[in-house]
């Protein structure tokens, strides 16, 4: 009878807790879905359905002019290529940098080795705003030492260009950089020391083991870090419309989006154009803008979450 009601017990247990996985991942499906599934229901309406009190979710006159003002007023698809080239640079230059920060902090020793770590910790803790001002000026009248001056006489500007993107990111100072790096540090130190050591008495260095030995091991970590890097640049909206002013990047476009729709319906810069339809072009163009990355993670969700995973434990 014991053994019974016990046996019950357990069974009311997992039907509860079942209950209560269920409801958390329908909230968390919720508000991760919502926002695209506005945002889709936005784009495909008529202009007219804005102020249709029947029009909540589905639009009663179906239409793509939106999409077609957006890629136009946005030149979507230079854009398109401007941006993944962008994101796909600083993403390769930041895995590599990173990775070989993470090795160095994990496998070699050296005098300050806690303190420097504990200046990336920093970096992720702290925001990377605080310190946009002296970066700004930097890249404004970038001297590299005083050796650009010495050389041409001059400072050079190199705002509304690649170089501080590219700069930043061959240096493991990008944007989360310090979170890569702590990423890369704790992969290398769960892999045995026996390895390193096999390879260093078959006469192997430091590069040639980082390269050779420590790199095809981290693979999980490389891909987290790709993945990762890859969707904050292209997400990233503040560094990008600060040093890239005039450039057509995504960012830039959303930005000027409703501005330059508005001088293309009316009056120009005074134009009294309706804000709601300015706001659903908007919307339009932020569905485009997010398109890319929604088919990069249907190829490669599995590799991601394999990754992540594997991350985790070894972490």
């Amino acid at each position: 009878m014991f053994a019974t009601r016990l046996l019950s017990l357990e069974r009311w247990k997992k039907w509860i807790w079942s209950l209560v996985r269920l409801t958390l991942l329908a909230g968390l499906s919720f508000v991760i879905l919502y926002p695209i599934l506005q945002k889709i229901s936005t784009a495909i309406k008529d202009k007219g359905d804005l102020y249709s009190p029947i029009v909540i979710w589905l639009p009663e006159h179906y239409t793509l002019d939106n999409f077609i003002k957006a890629i136009d007023i946005m030149d979507y698809w230079q854009a398109l290529l401007n941006t993944f080239t962008l994101s796909t640079l600083t993403t390769l230059l930041t895995a590599i940098s990173c990775a070989l920060a993470g090795y160095g902090f994990a496998r070699l020793k050296f005098k300050g080795r806690s303190v420097l770590f504990a200046g990336v910790i920093l970096t992720i803790l702290v925001p990377p705003i605080t310190i946009l001002i002296p970066v700004y000026l930097n890249l404004k009248d970038f001297s590299l030492l005083g050796l650009v001056p010495l050389l041409t006489g001059k400072t050079v500007n190199l705002l509304n260009t690649y170089w501080p993107f590219i700069l930043t990111s061959a240096t493991a100072n990008s944007l989360k950089a310090g979170l890569y790096i702590f990423i890369f540090r704790q992969f290398f130190r769960g892999i045995p020391k026996e390895v390193e050591e096999a390879a260093y008495i078959d006469g192997a260095g430091v590069g040639k083991t980082f390269y050779r030995i420590m790199l095809p091991n981290a693979i999980p970590s490389i891909v987290t870090v790709l993945l990762f890097s890859f969707v904050w640049q292209w997400n990233d909206s503040f560094f990008t419309t600060t040093y890239l002013t005039s450039s057509k990047v995504m960012a830039t476009q959303l930005g000027s989006l409703p501005y330059n729709l508005a001088i293309m319906l009316e009056d120009g810069a005074n134009s009294k154009a309706d804000p709601f339809y300015l706001s659903m072009v908007q919307d339009t163009g932020i569905l485009l803008a997010i398109l890319p990355l929604i088919i990069i993670y249907l190829f490669v969700q599995r590799y991601f979450v394999e990754s992540i995973e594997r991350t985790g434990i070894v972490g």
